[in-house]
């Protein structure tokens, strides 16, 4: 340091902006750091008036961040993930969590159901699961093993291939009806809700007009169609009879097993170019990563 003090923002407006950039809300970051609307509201104008810069467009009834906003809330990402990684490391008290990062739909419909067999197992060791749809950067987040879904190609060195992907449509057992031992018609199709996943991979089978086209039935027109940007609510509209979603085979299974979930008669079930992978951080792993690790596998070979 060349003697100089650091003009550093303040630390409170620092985290009253990473909450409210985090839901874009200033209400929601009110609640969750237990401020007023107009506390938080204040901090983000001293933090504008401390940069210079404009951090929100304040919209009618929402927010959205500016460039700037953008590049800052990437930023406290990382450096409050390191303070948080250092704090804890410090405490004599507290064991340091293994961290896993994964996608929200892997997480909530392959990963957490399975958890609970793992803590039975191993109580000793702490699970943080780390769930958003972002690739992050695990050694600058202290992420310890990864669950990433990639073509072969592009998986990391060293990982560890867990299954692939088998896709086709699948509803609840009321709203599949004969169309589990049938094939649909164009007045079927009339009847039914699709649920479809906007799917940020942009992968064509994720959608239902590539399916459709498939089925010998381009054109028809389905009675509704019900849009979600995150998969788990796909499946969770499925599981409550709200239509027919194209289901990721591996990741629904127990609902097929149980029978909560059927498949739609089809004469083609597409077998995706991509596959889940378990990736770990570079650098020797902790024991009880490694733990965790060898579980995961026996998971999705199990």
């Amino acid at each position: 340091m060349d003697g100089k003090a650091r003009q550093l923002p303040p630390l409170e407006p620092l985290k009253g902006f990473e909450a409210a950039a985090r839901h874009l809300s200033f209400t929601r970051a009110a609640e969750e750091l237990c401020l007023t609307q107009s506390a938080i509201s204040r901090q983000i104008q001293a933090l504008e008036a401390h940069l210079g810069v404009a951090l929100f467009v304040r919209l009618p009834r929402r927010l959205q961040l500016t460039e700037e906003g953008e590049t800052l809330l990437r930023t406290l990402r990382v450096v409050f993930g390191q303070l948080e990684a250092v704090a804890e490391s410090m405490s004599p008290d507290r064991r340091r969590p293994v961290t896993l990062s994964t996608t929200i739909g892997v997480a909530a419909l392959w990963l957490v159901p399975r958890l609970s067999g793992f803590m039975a197992e191993h109580p000793e060791v702490d699970v943080r699961v780390s769930a958003n749809n972002r690739v992050v950067d695990m050694a600058r987040e202290g992420i310890d093993l990864a669950l990433r879904f990639s073509p072969p190609e592009m998986a990391p060195p060293d990982s560890h291939r867990l299954f692939g992907e088998l896709i086709f449509p699948m509803g609840a057992p009321e709203v599949a009806g004969d169309l589990a031992q049938k094939a649909a018609t164009r007045d079927d199709i009339s009847r039914l809700t699709l649920l479809n996943y906007e799917d940020p991979t942009k992968d064509v089978w994720m959608g239902w007009d590539i399916w459709l086209n498939t089925l010998g039935l381009e054109g028809a027109k389905p009675k509704a169609v019900l849009h979600f940007n995150h998969y788990d609510q796909v499946i969770a509209a499925a599981l409550a009879g709200q239509g027919v979603a194209l289901g990721r085979e591996m990741l629904v299974r127990q609902h097929l097993e149980s029978g909560r979930l059927v498949g739609l008669l089809t004469p083609y079930r597409h077998v995706a170019d991509r596959a889940y992978y378990l990736v770990e951080a570079p650098g020797s792993q902790r024991p009880e990563a490694r733990l965790l690790r060898d579980w995961l596998l026996a998971q999705a070979t199990g």
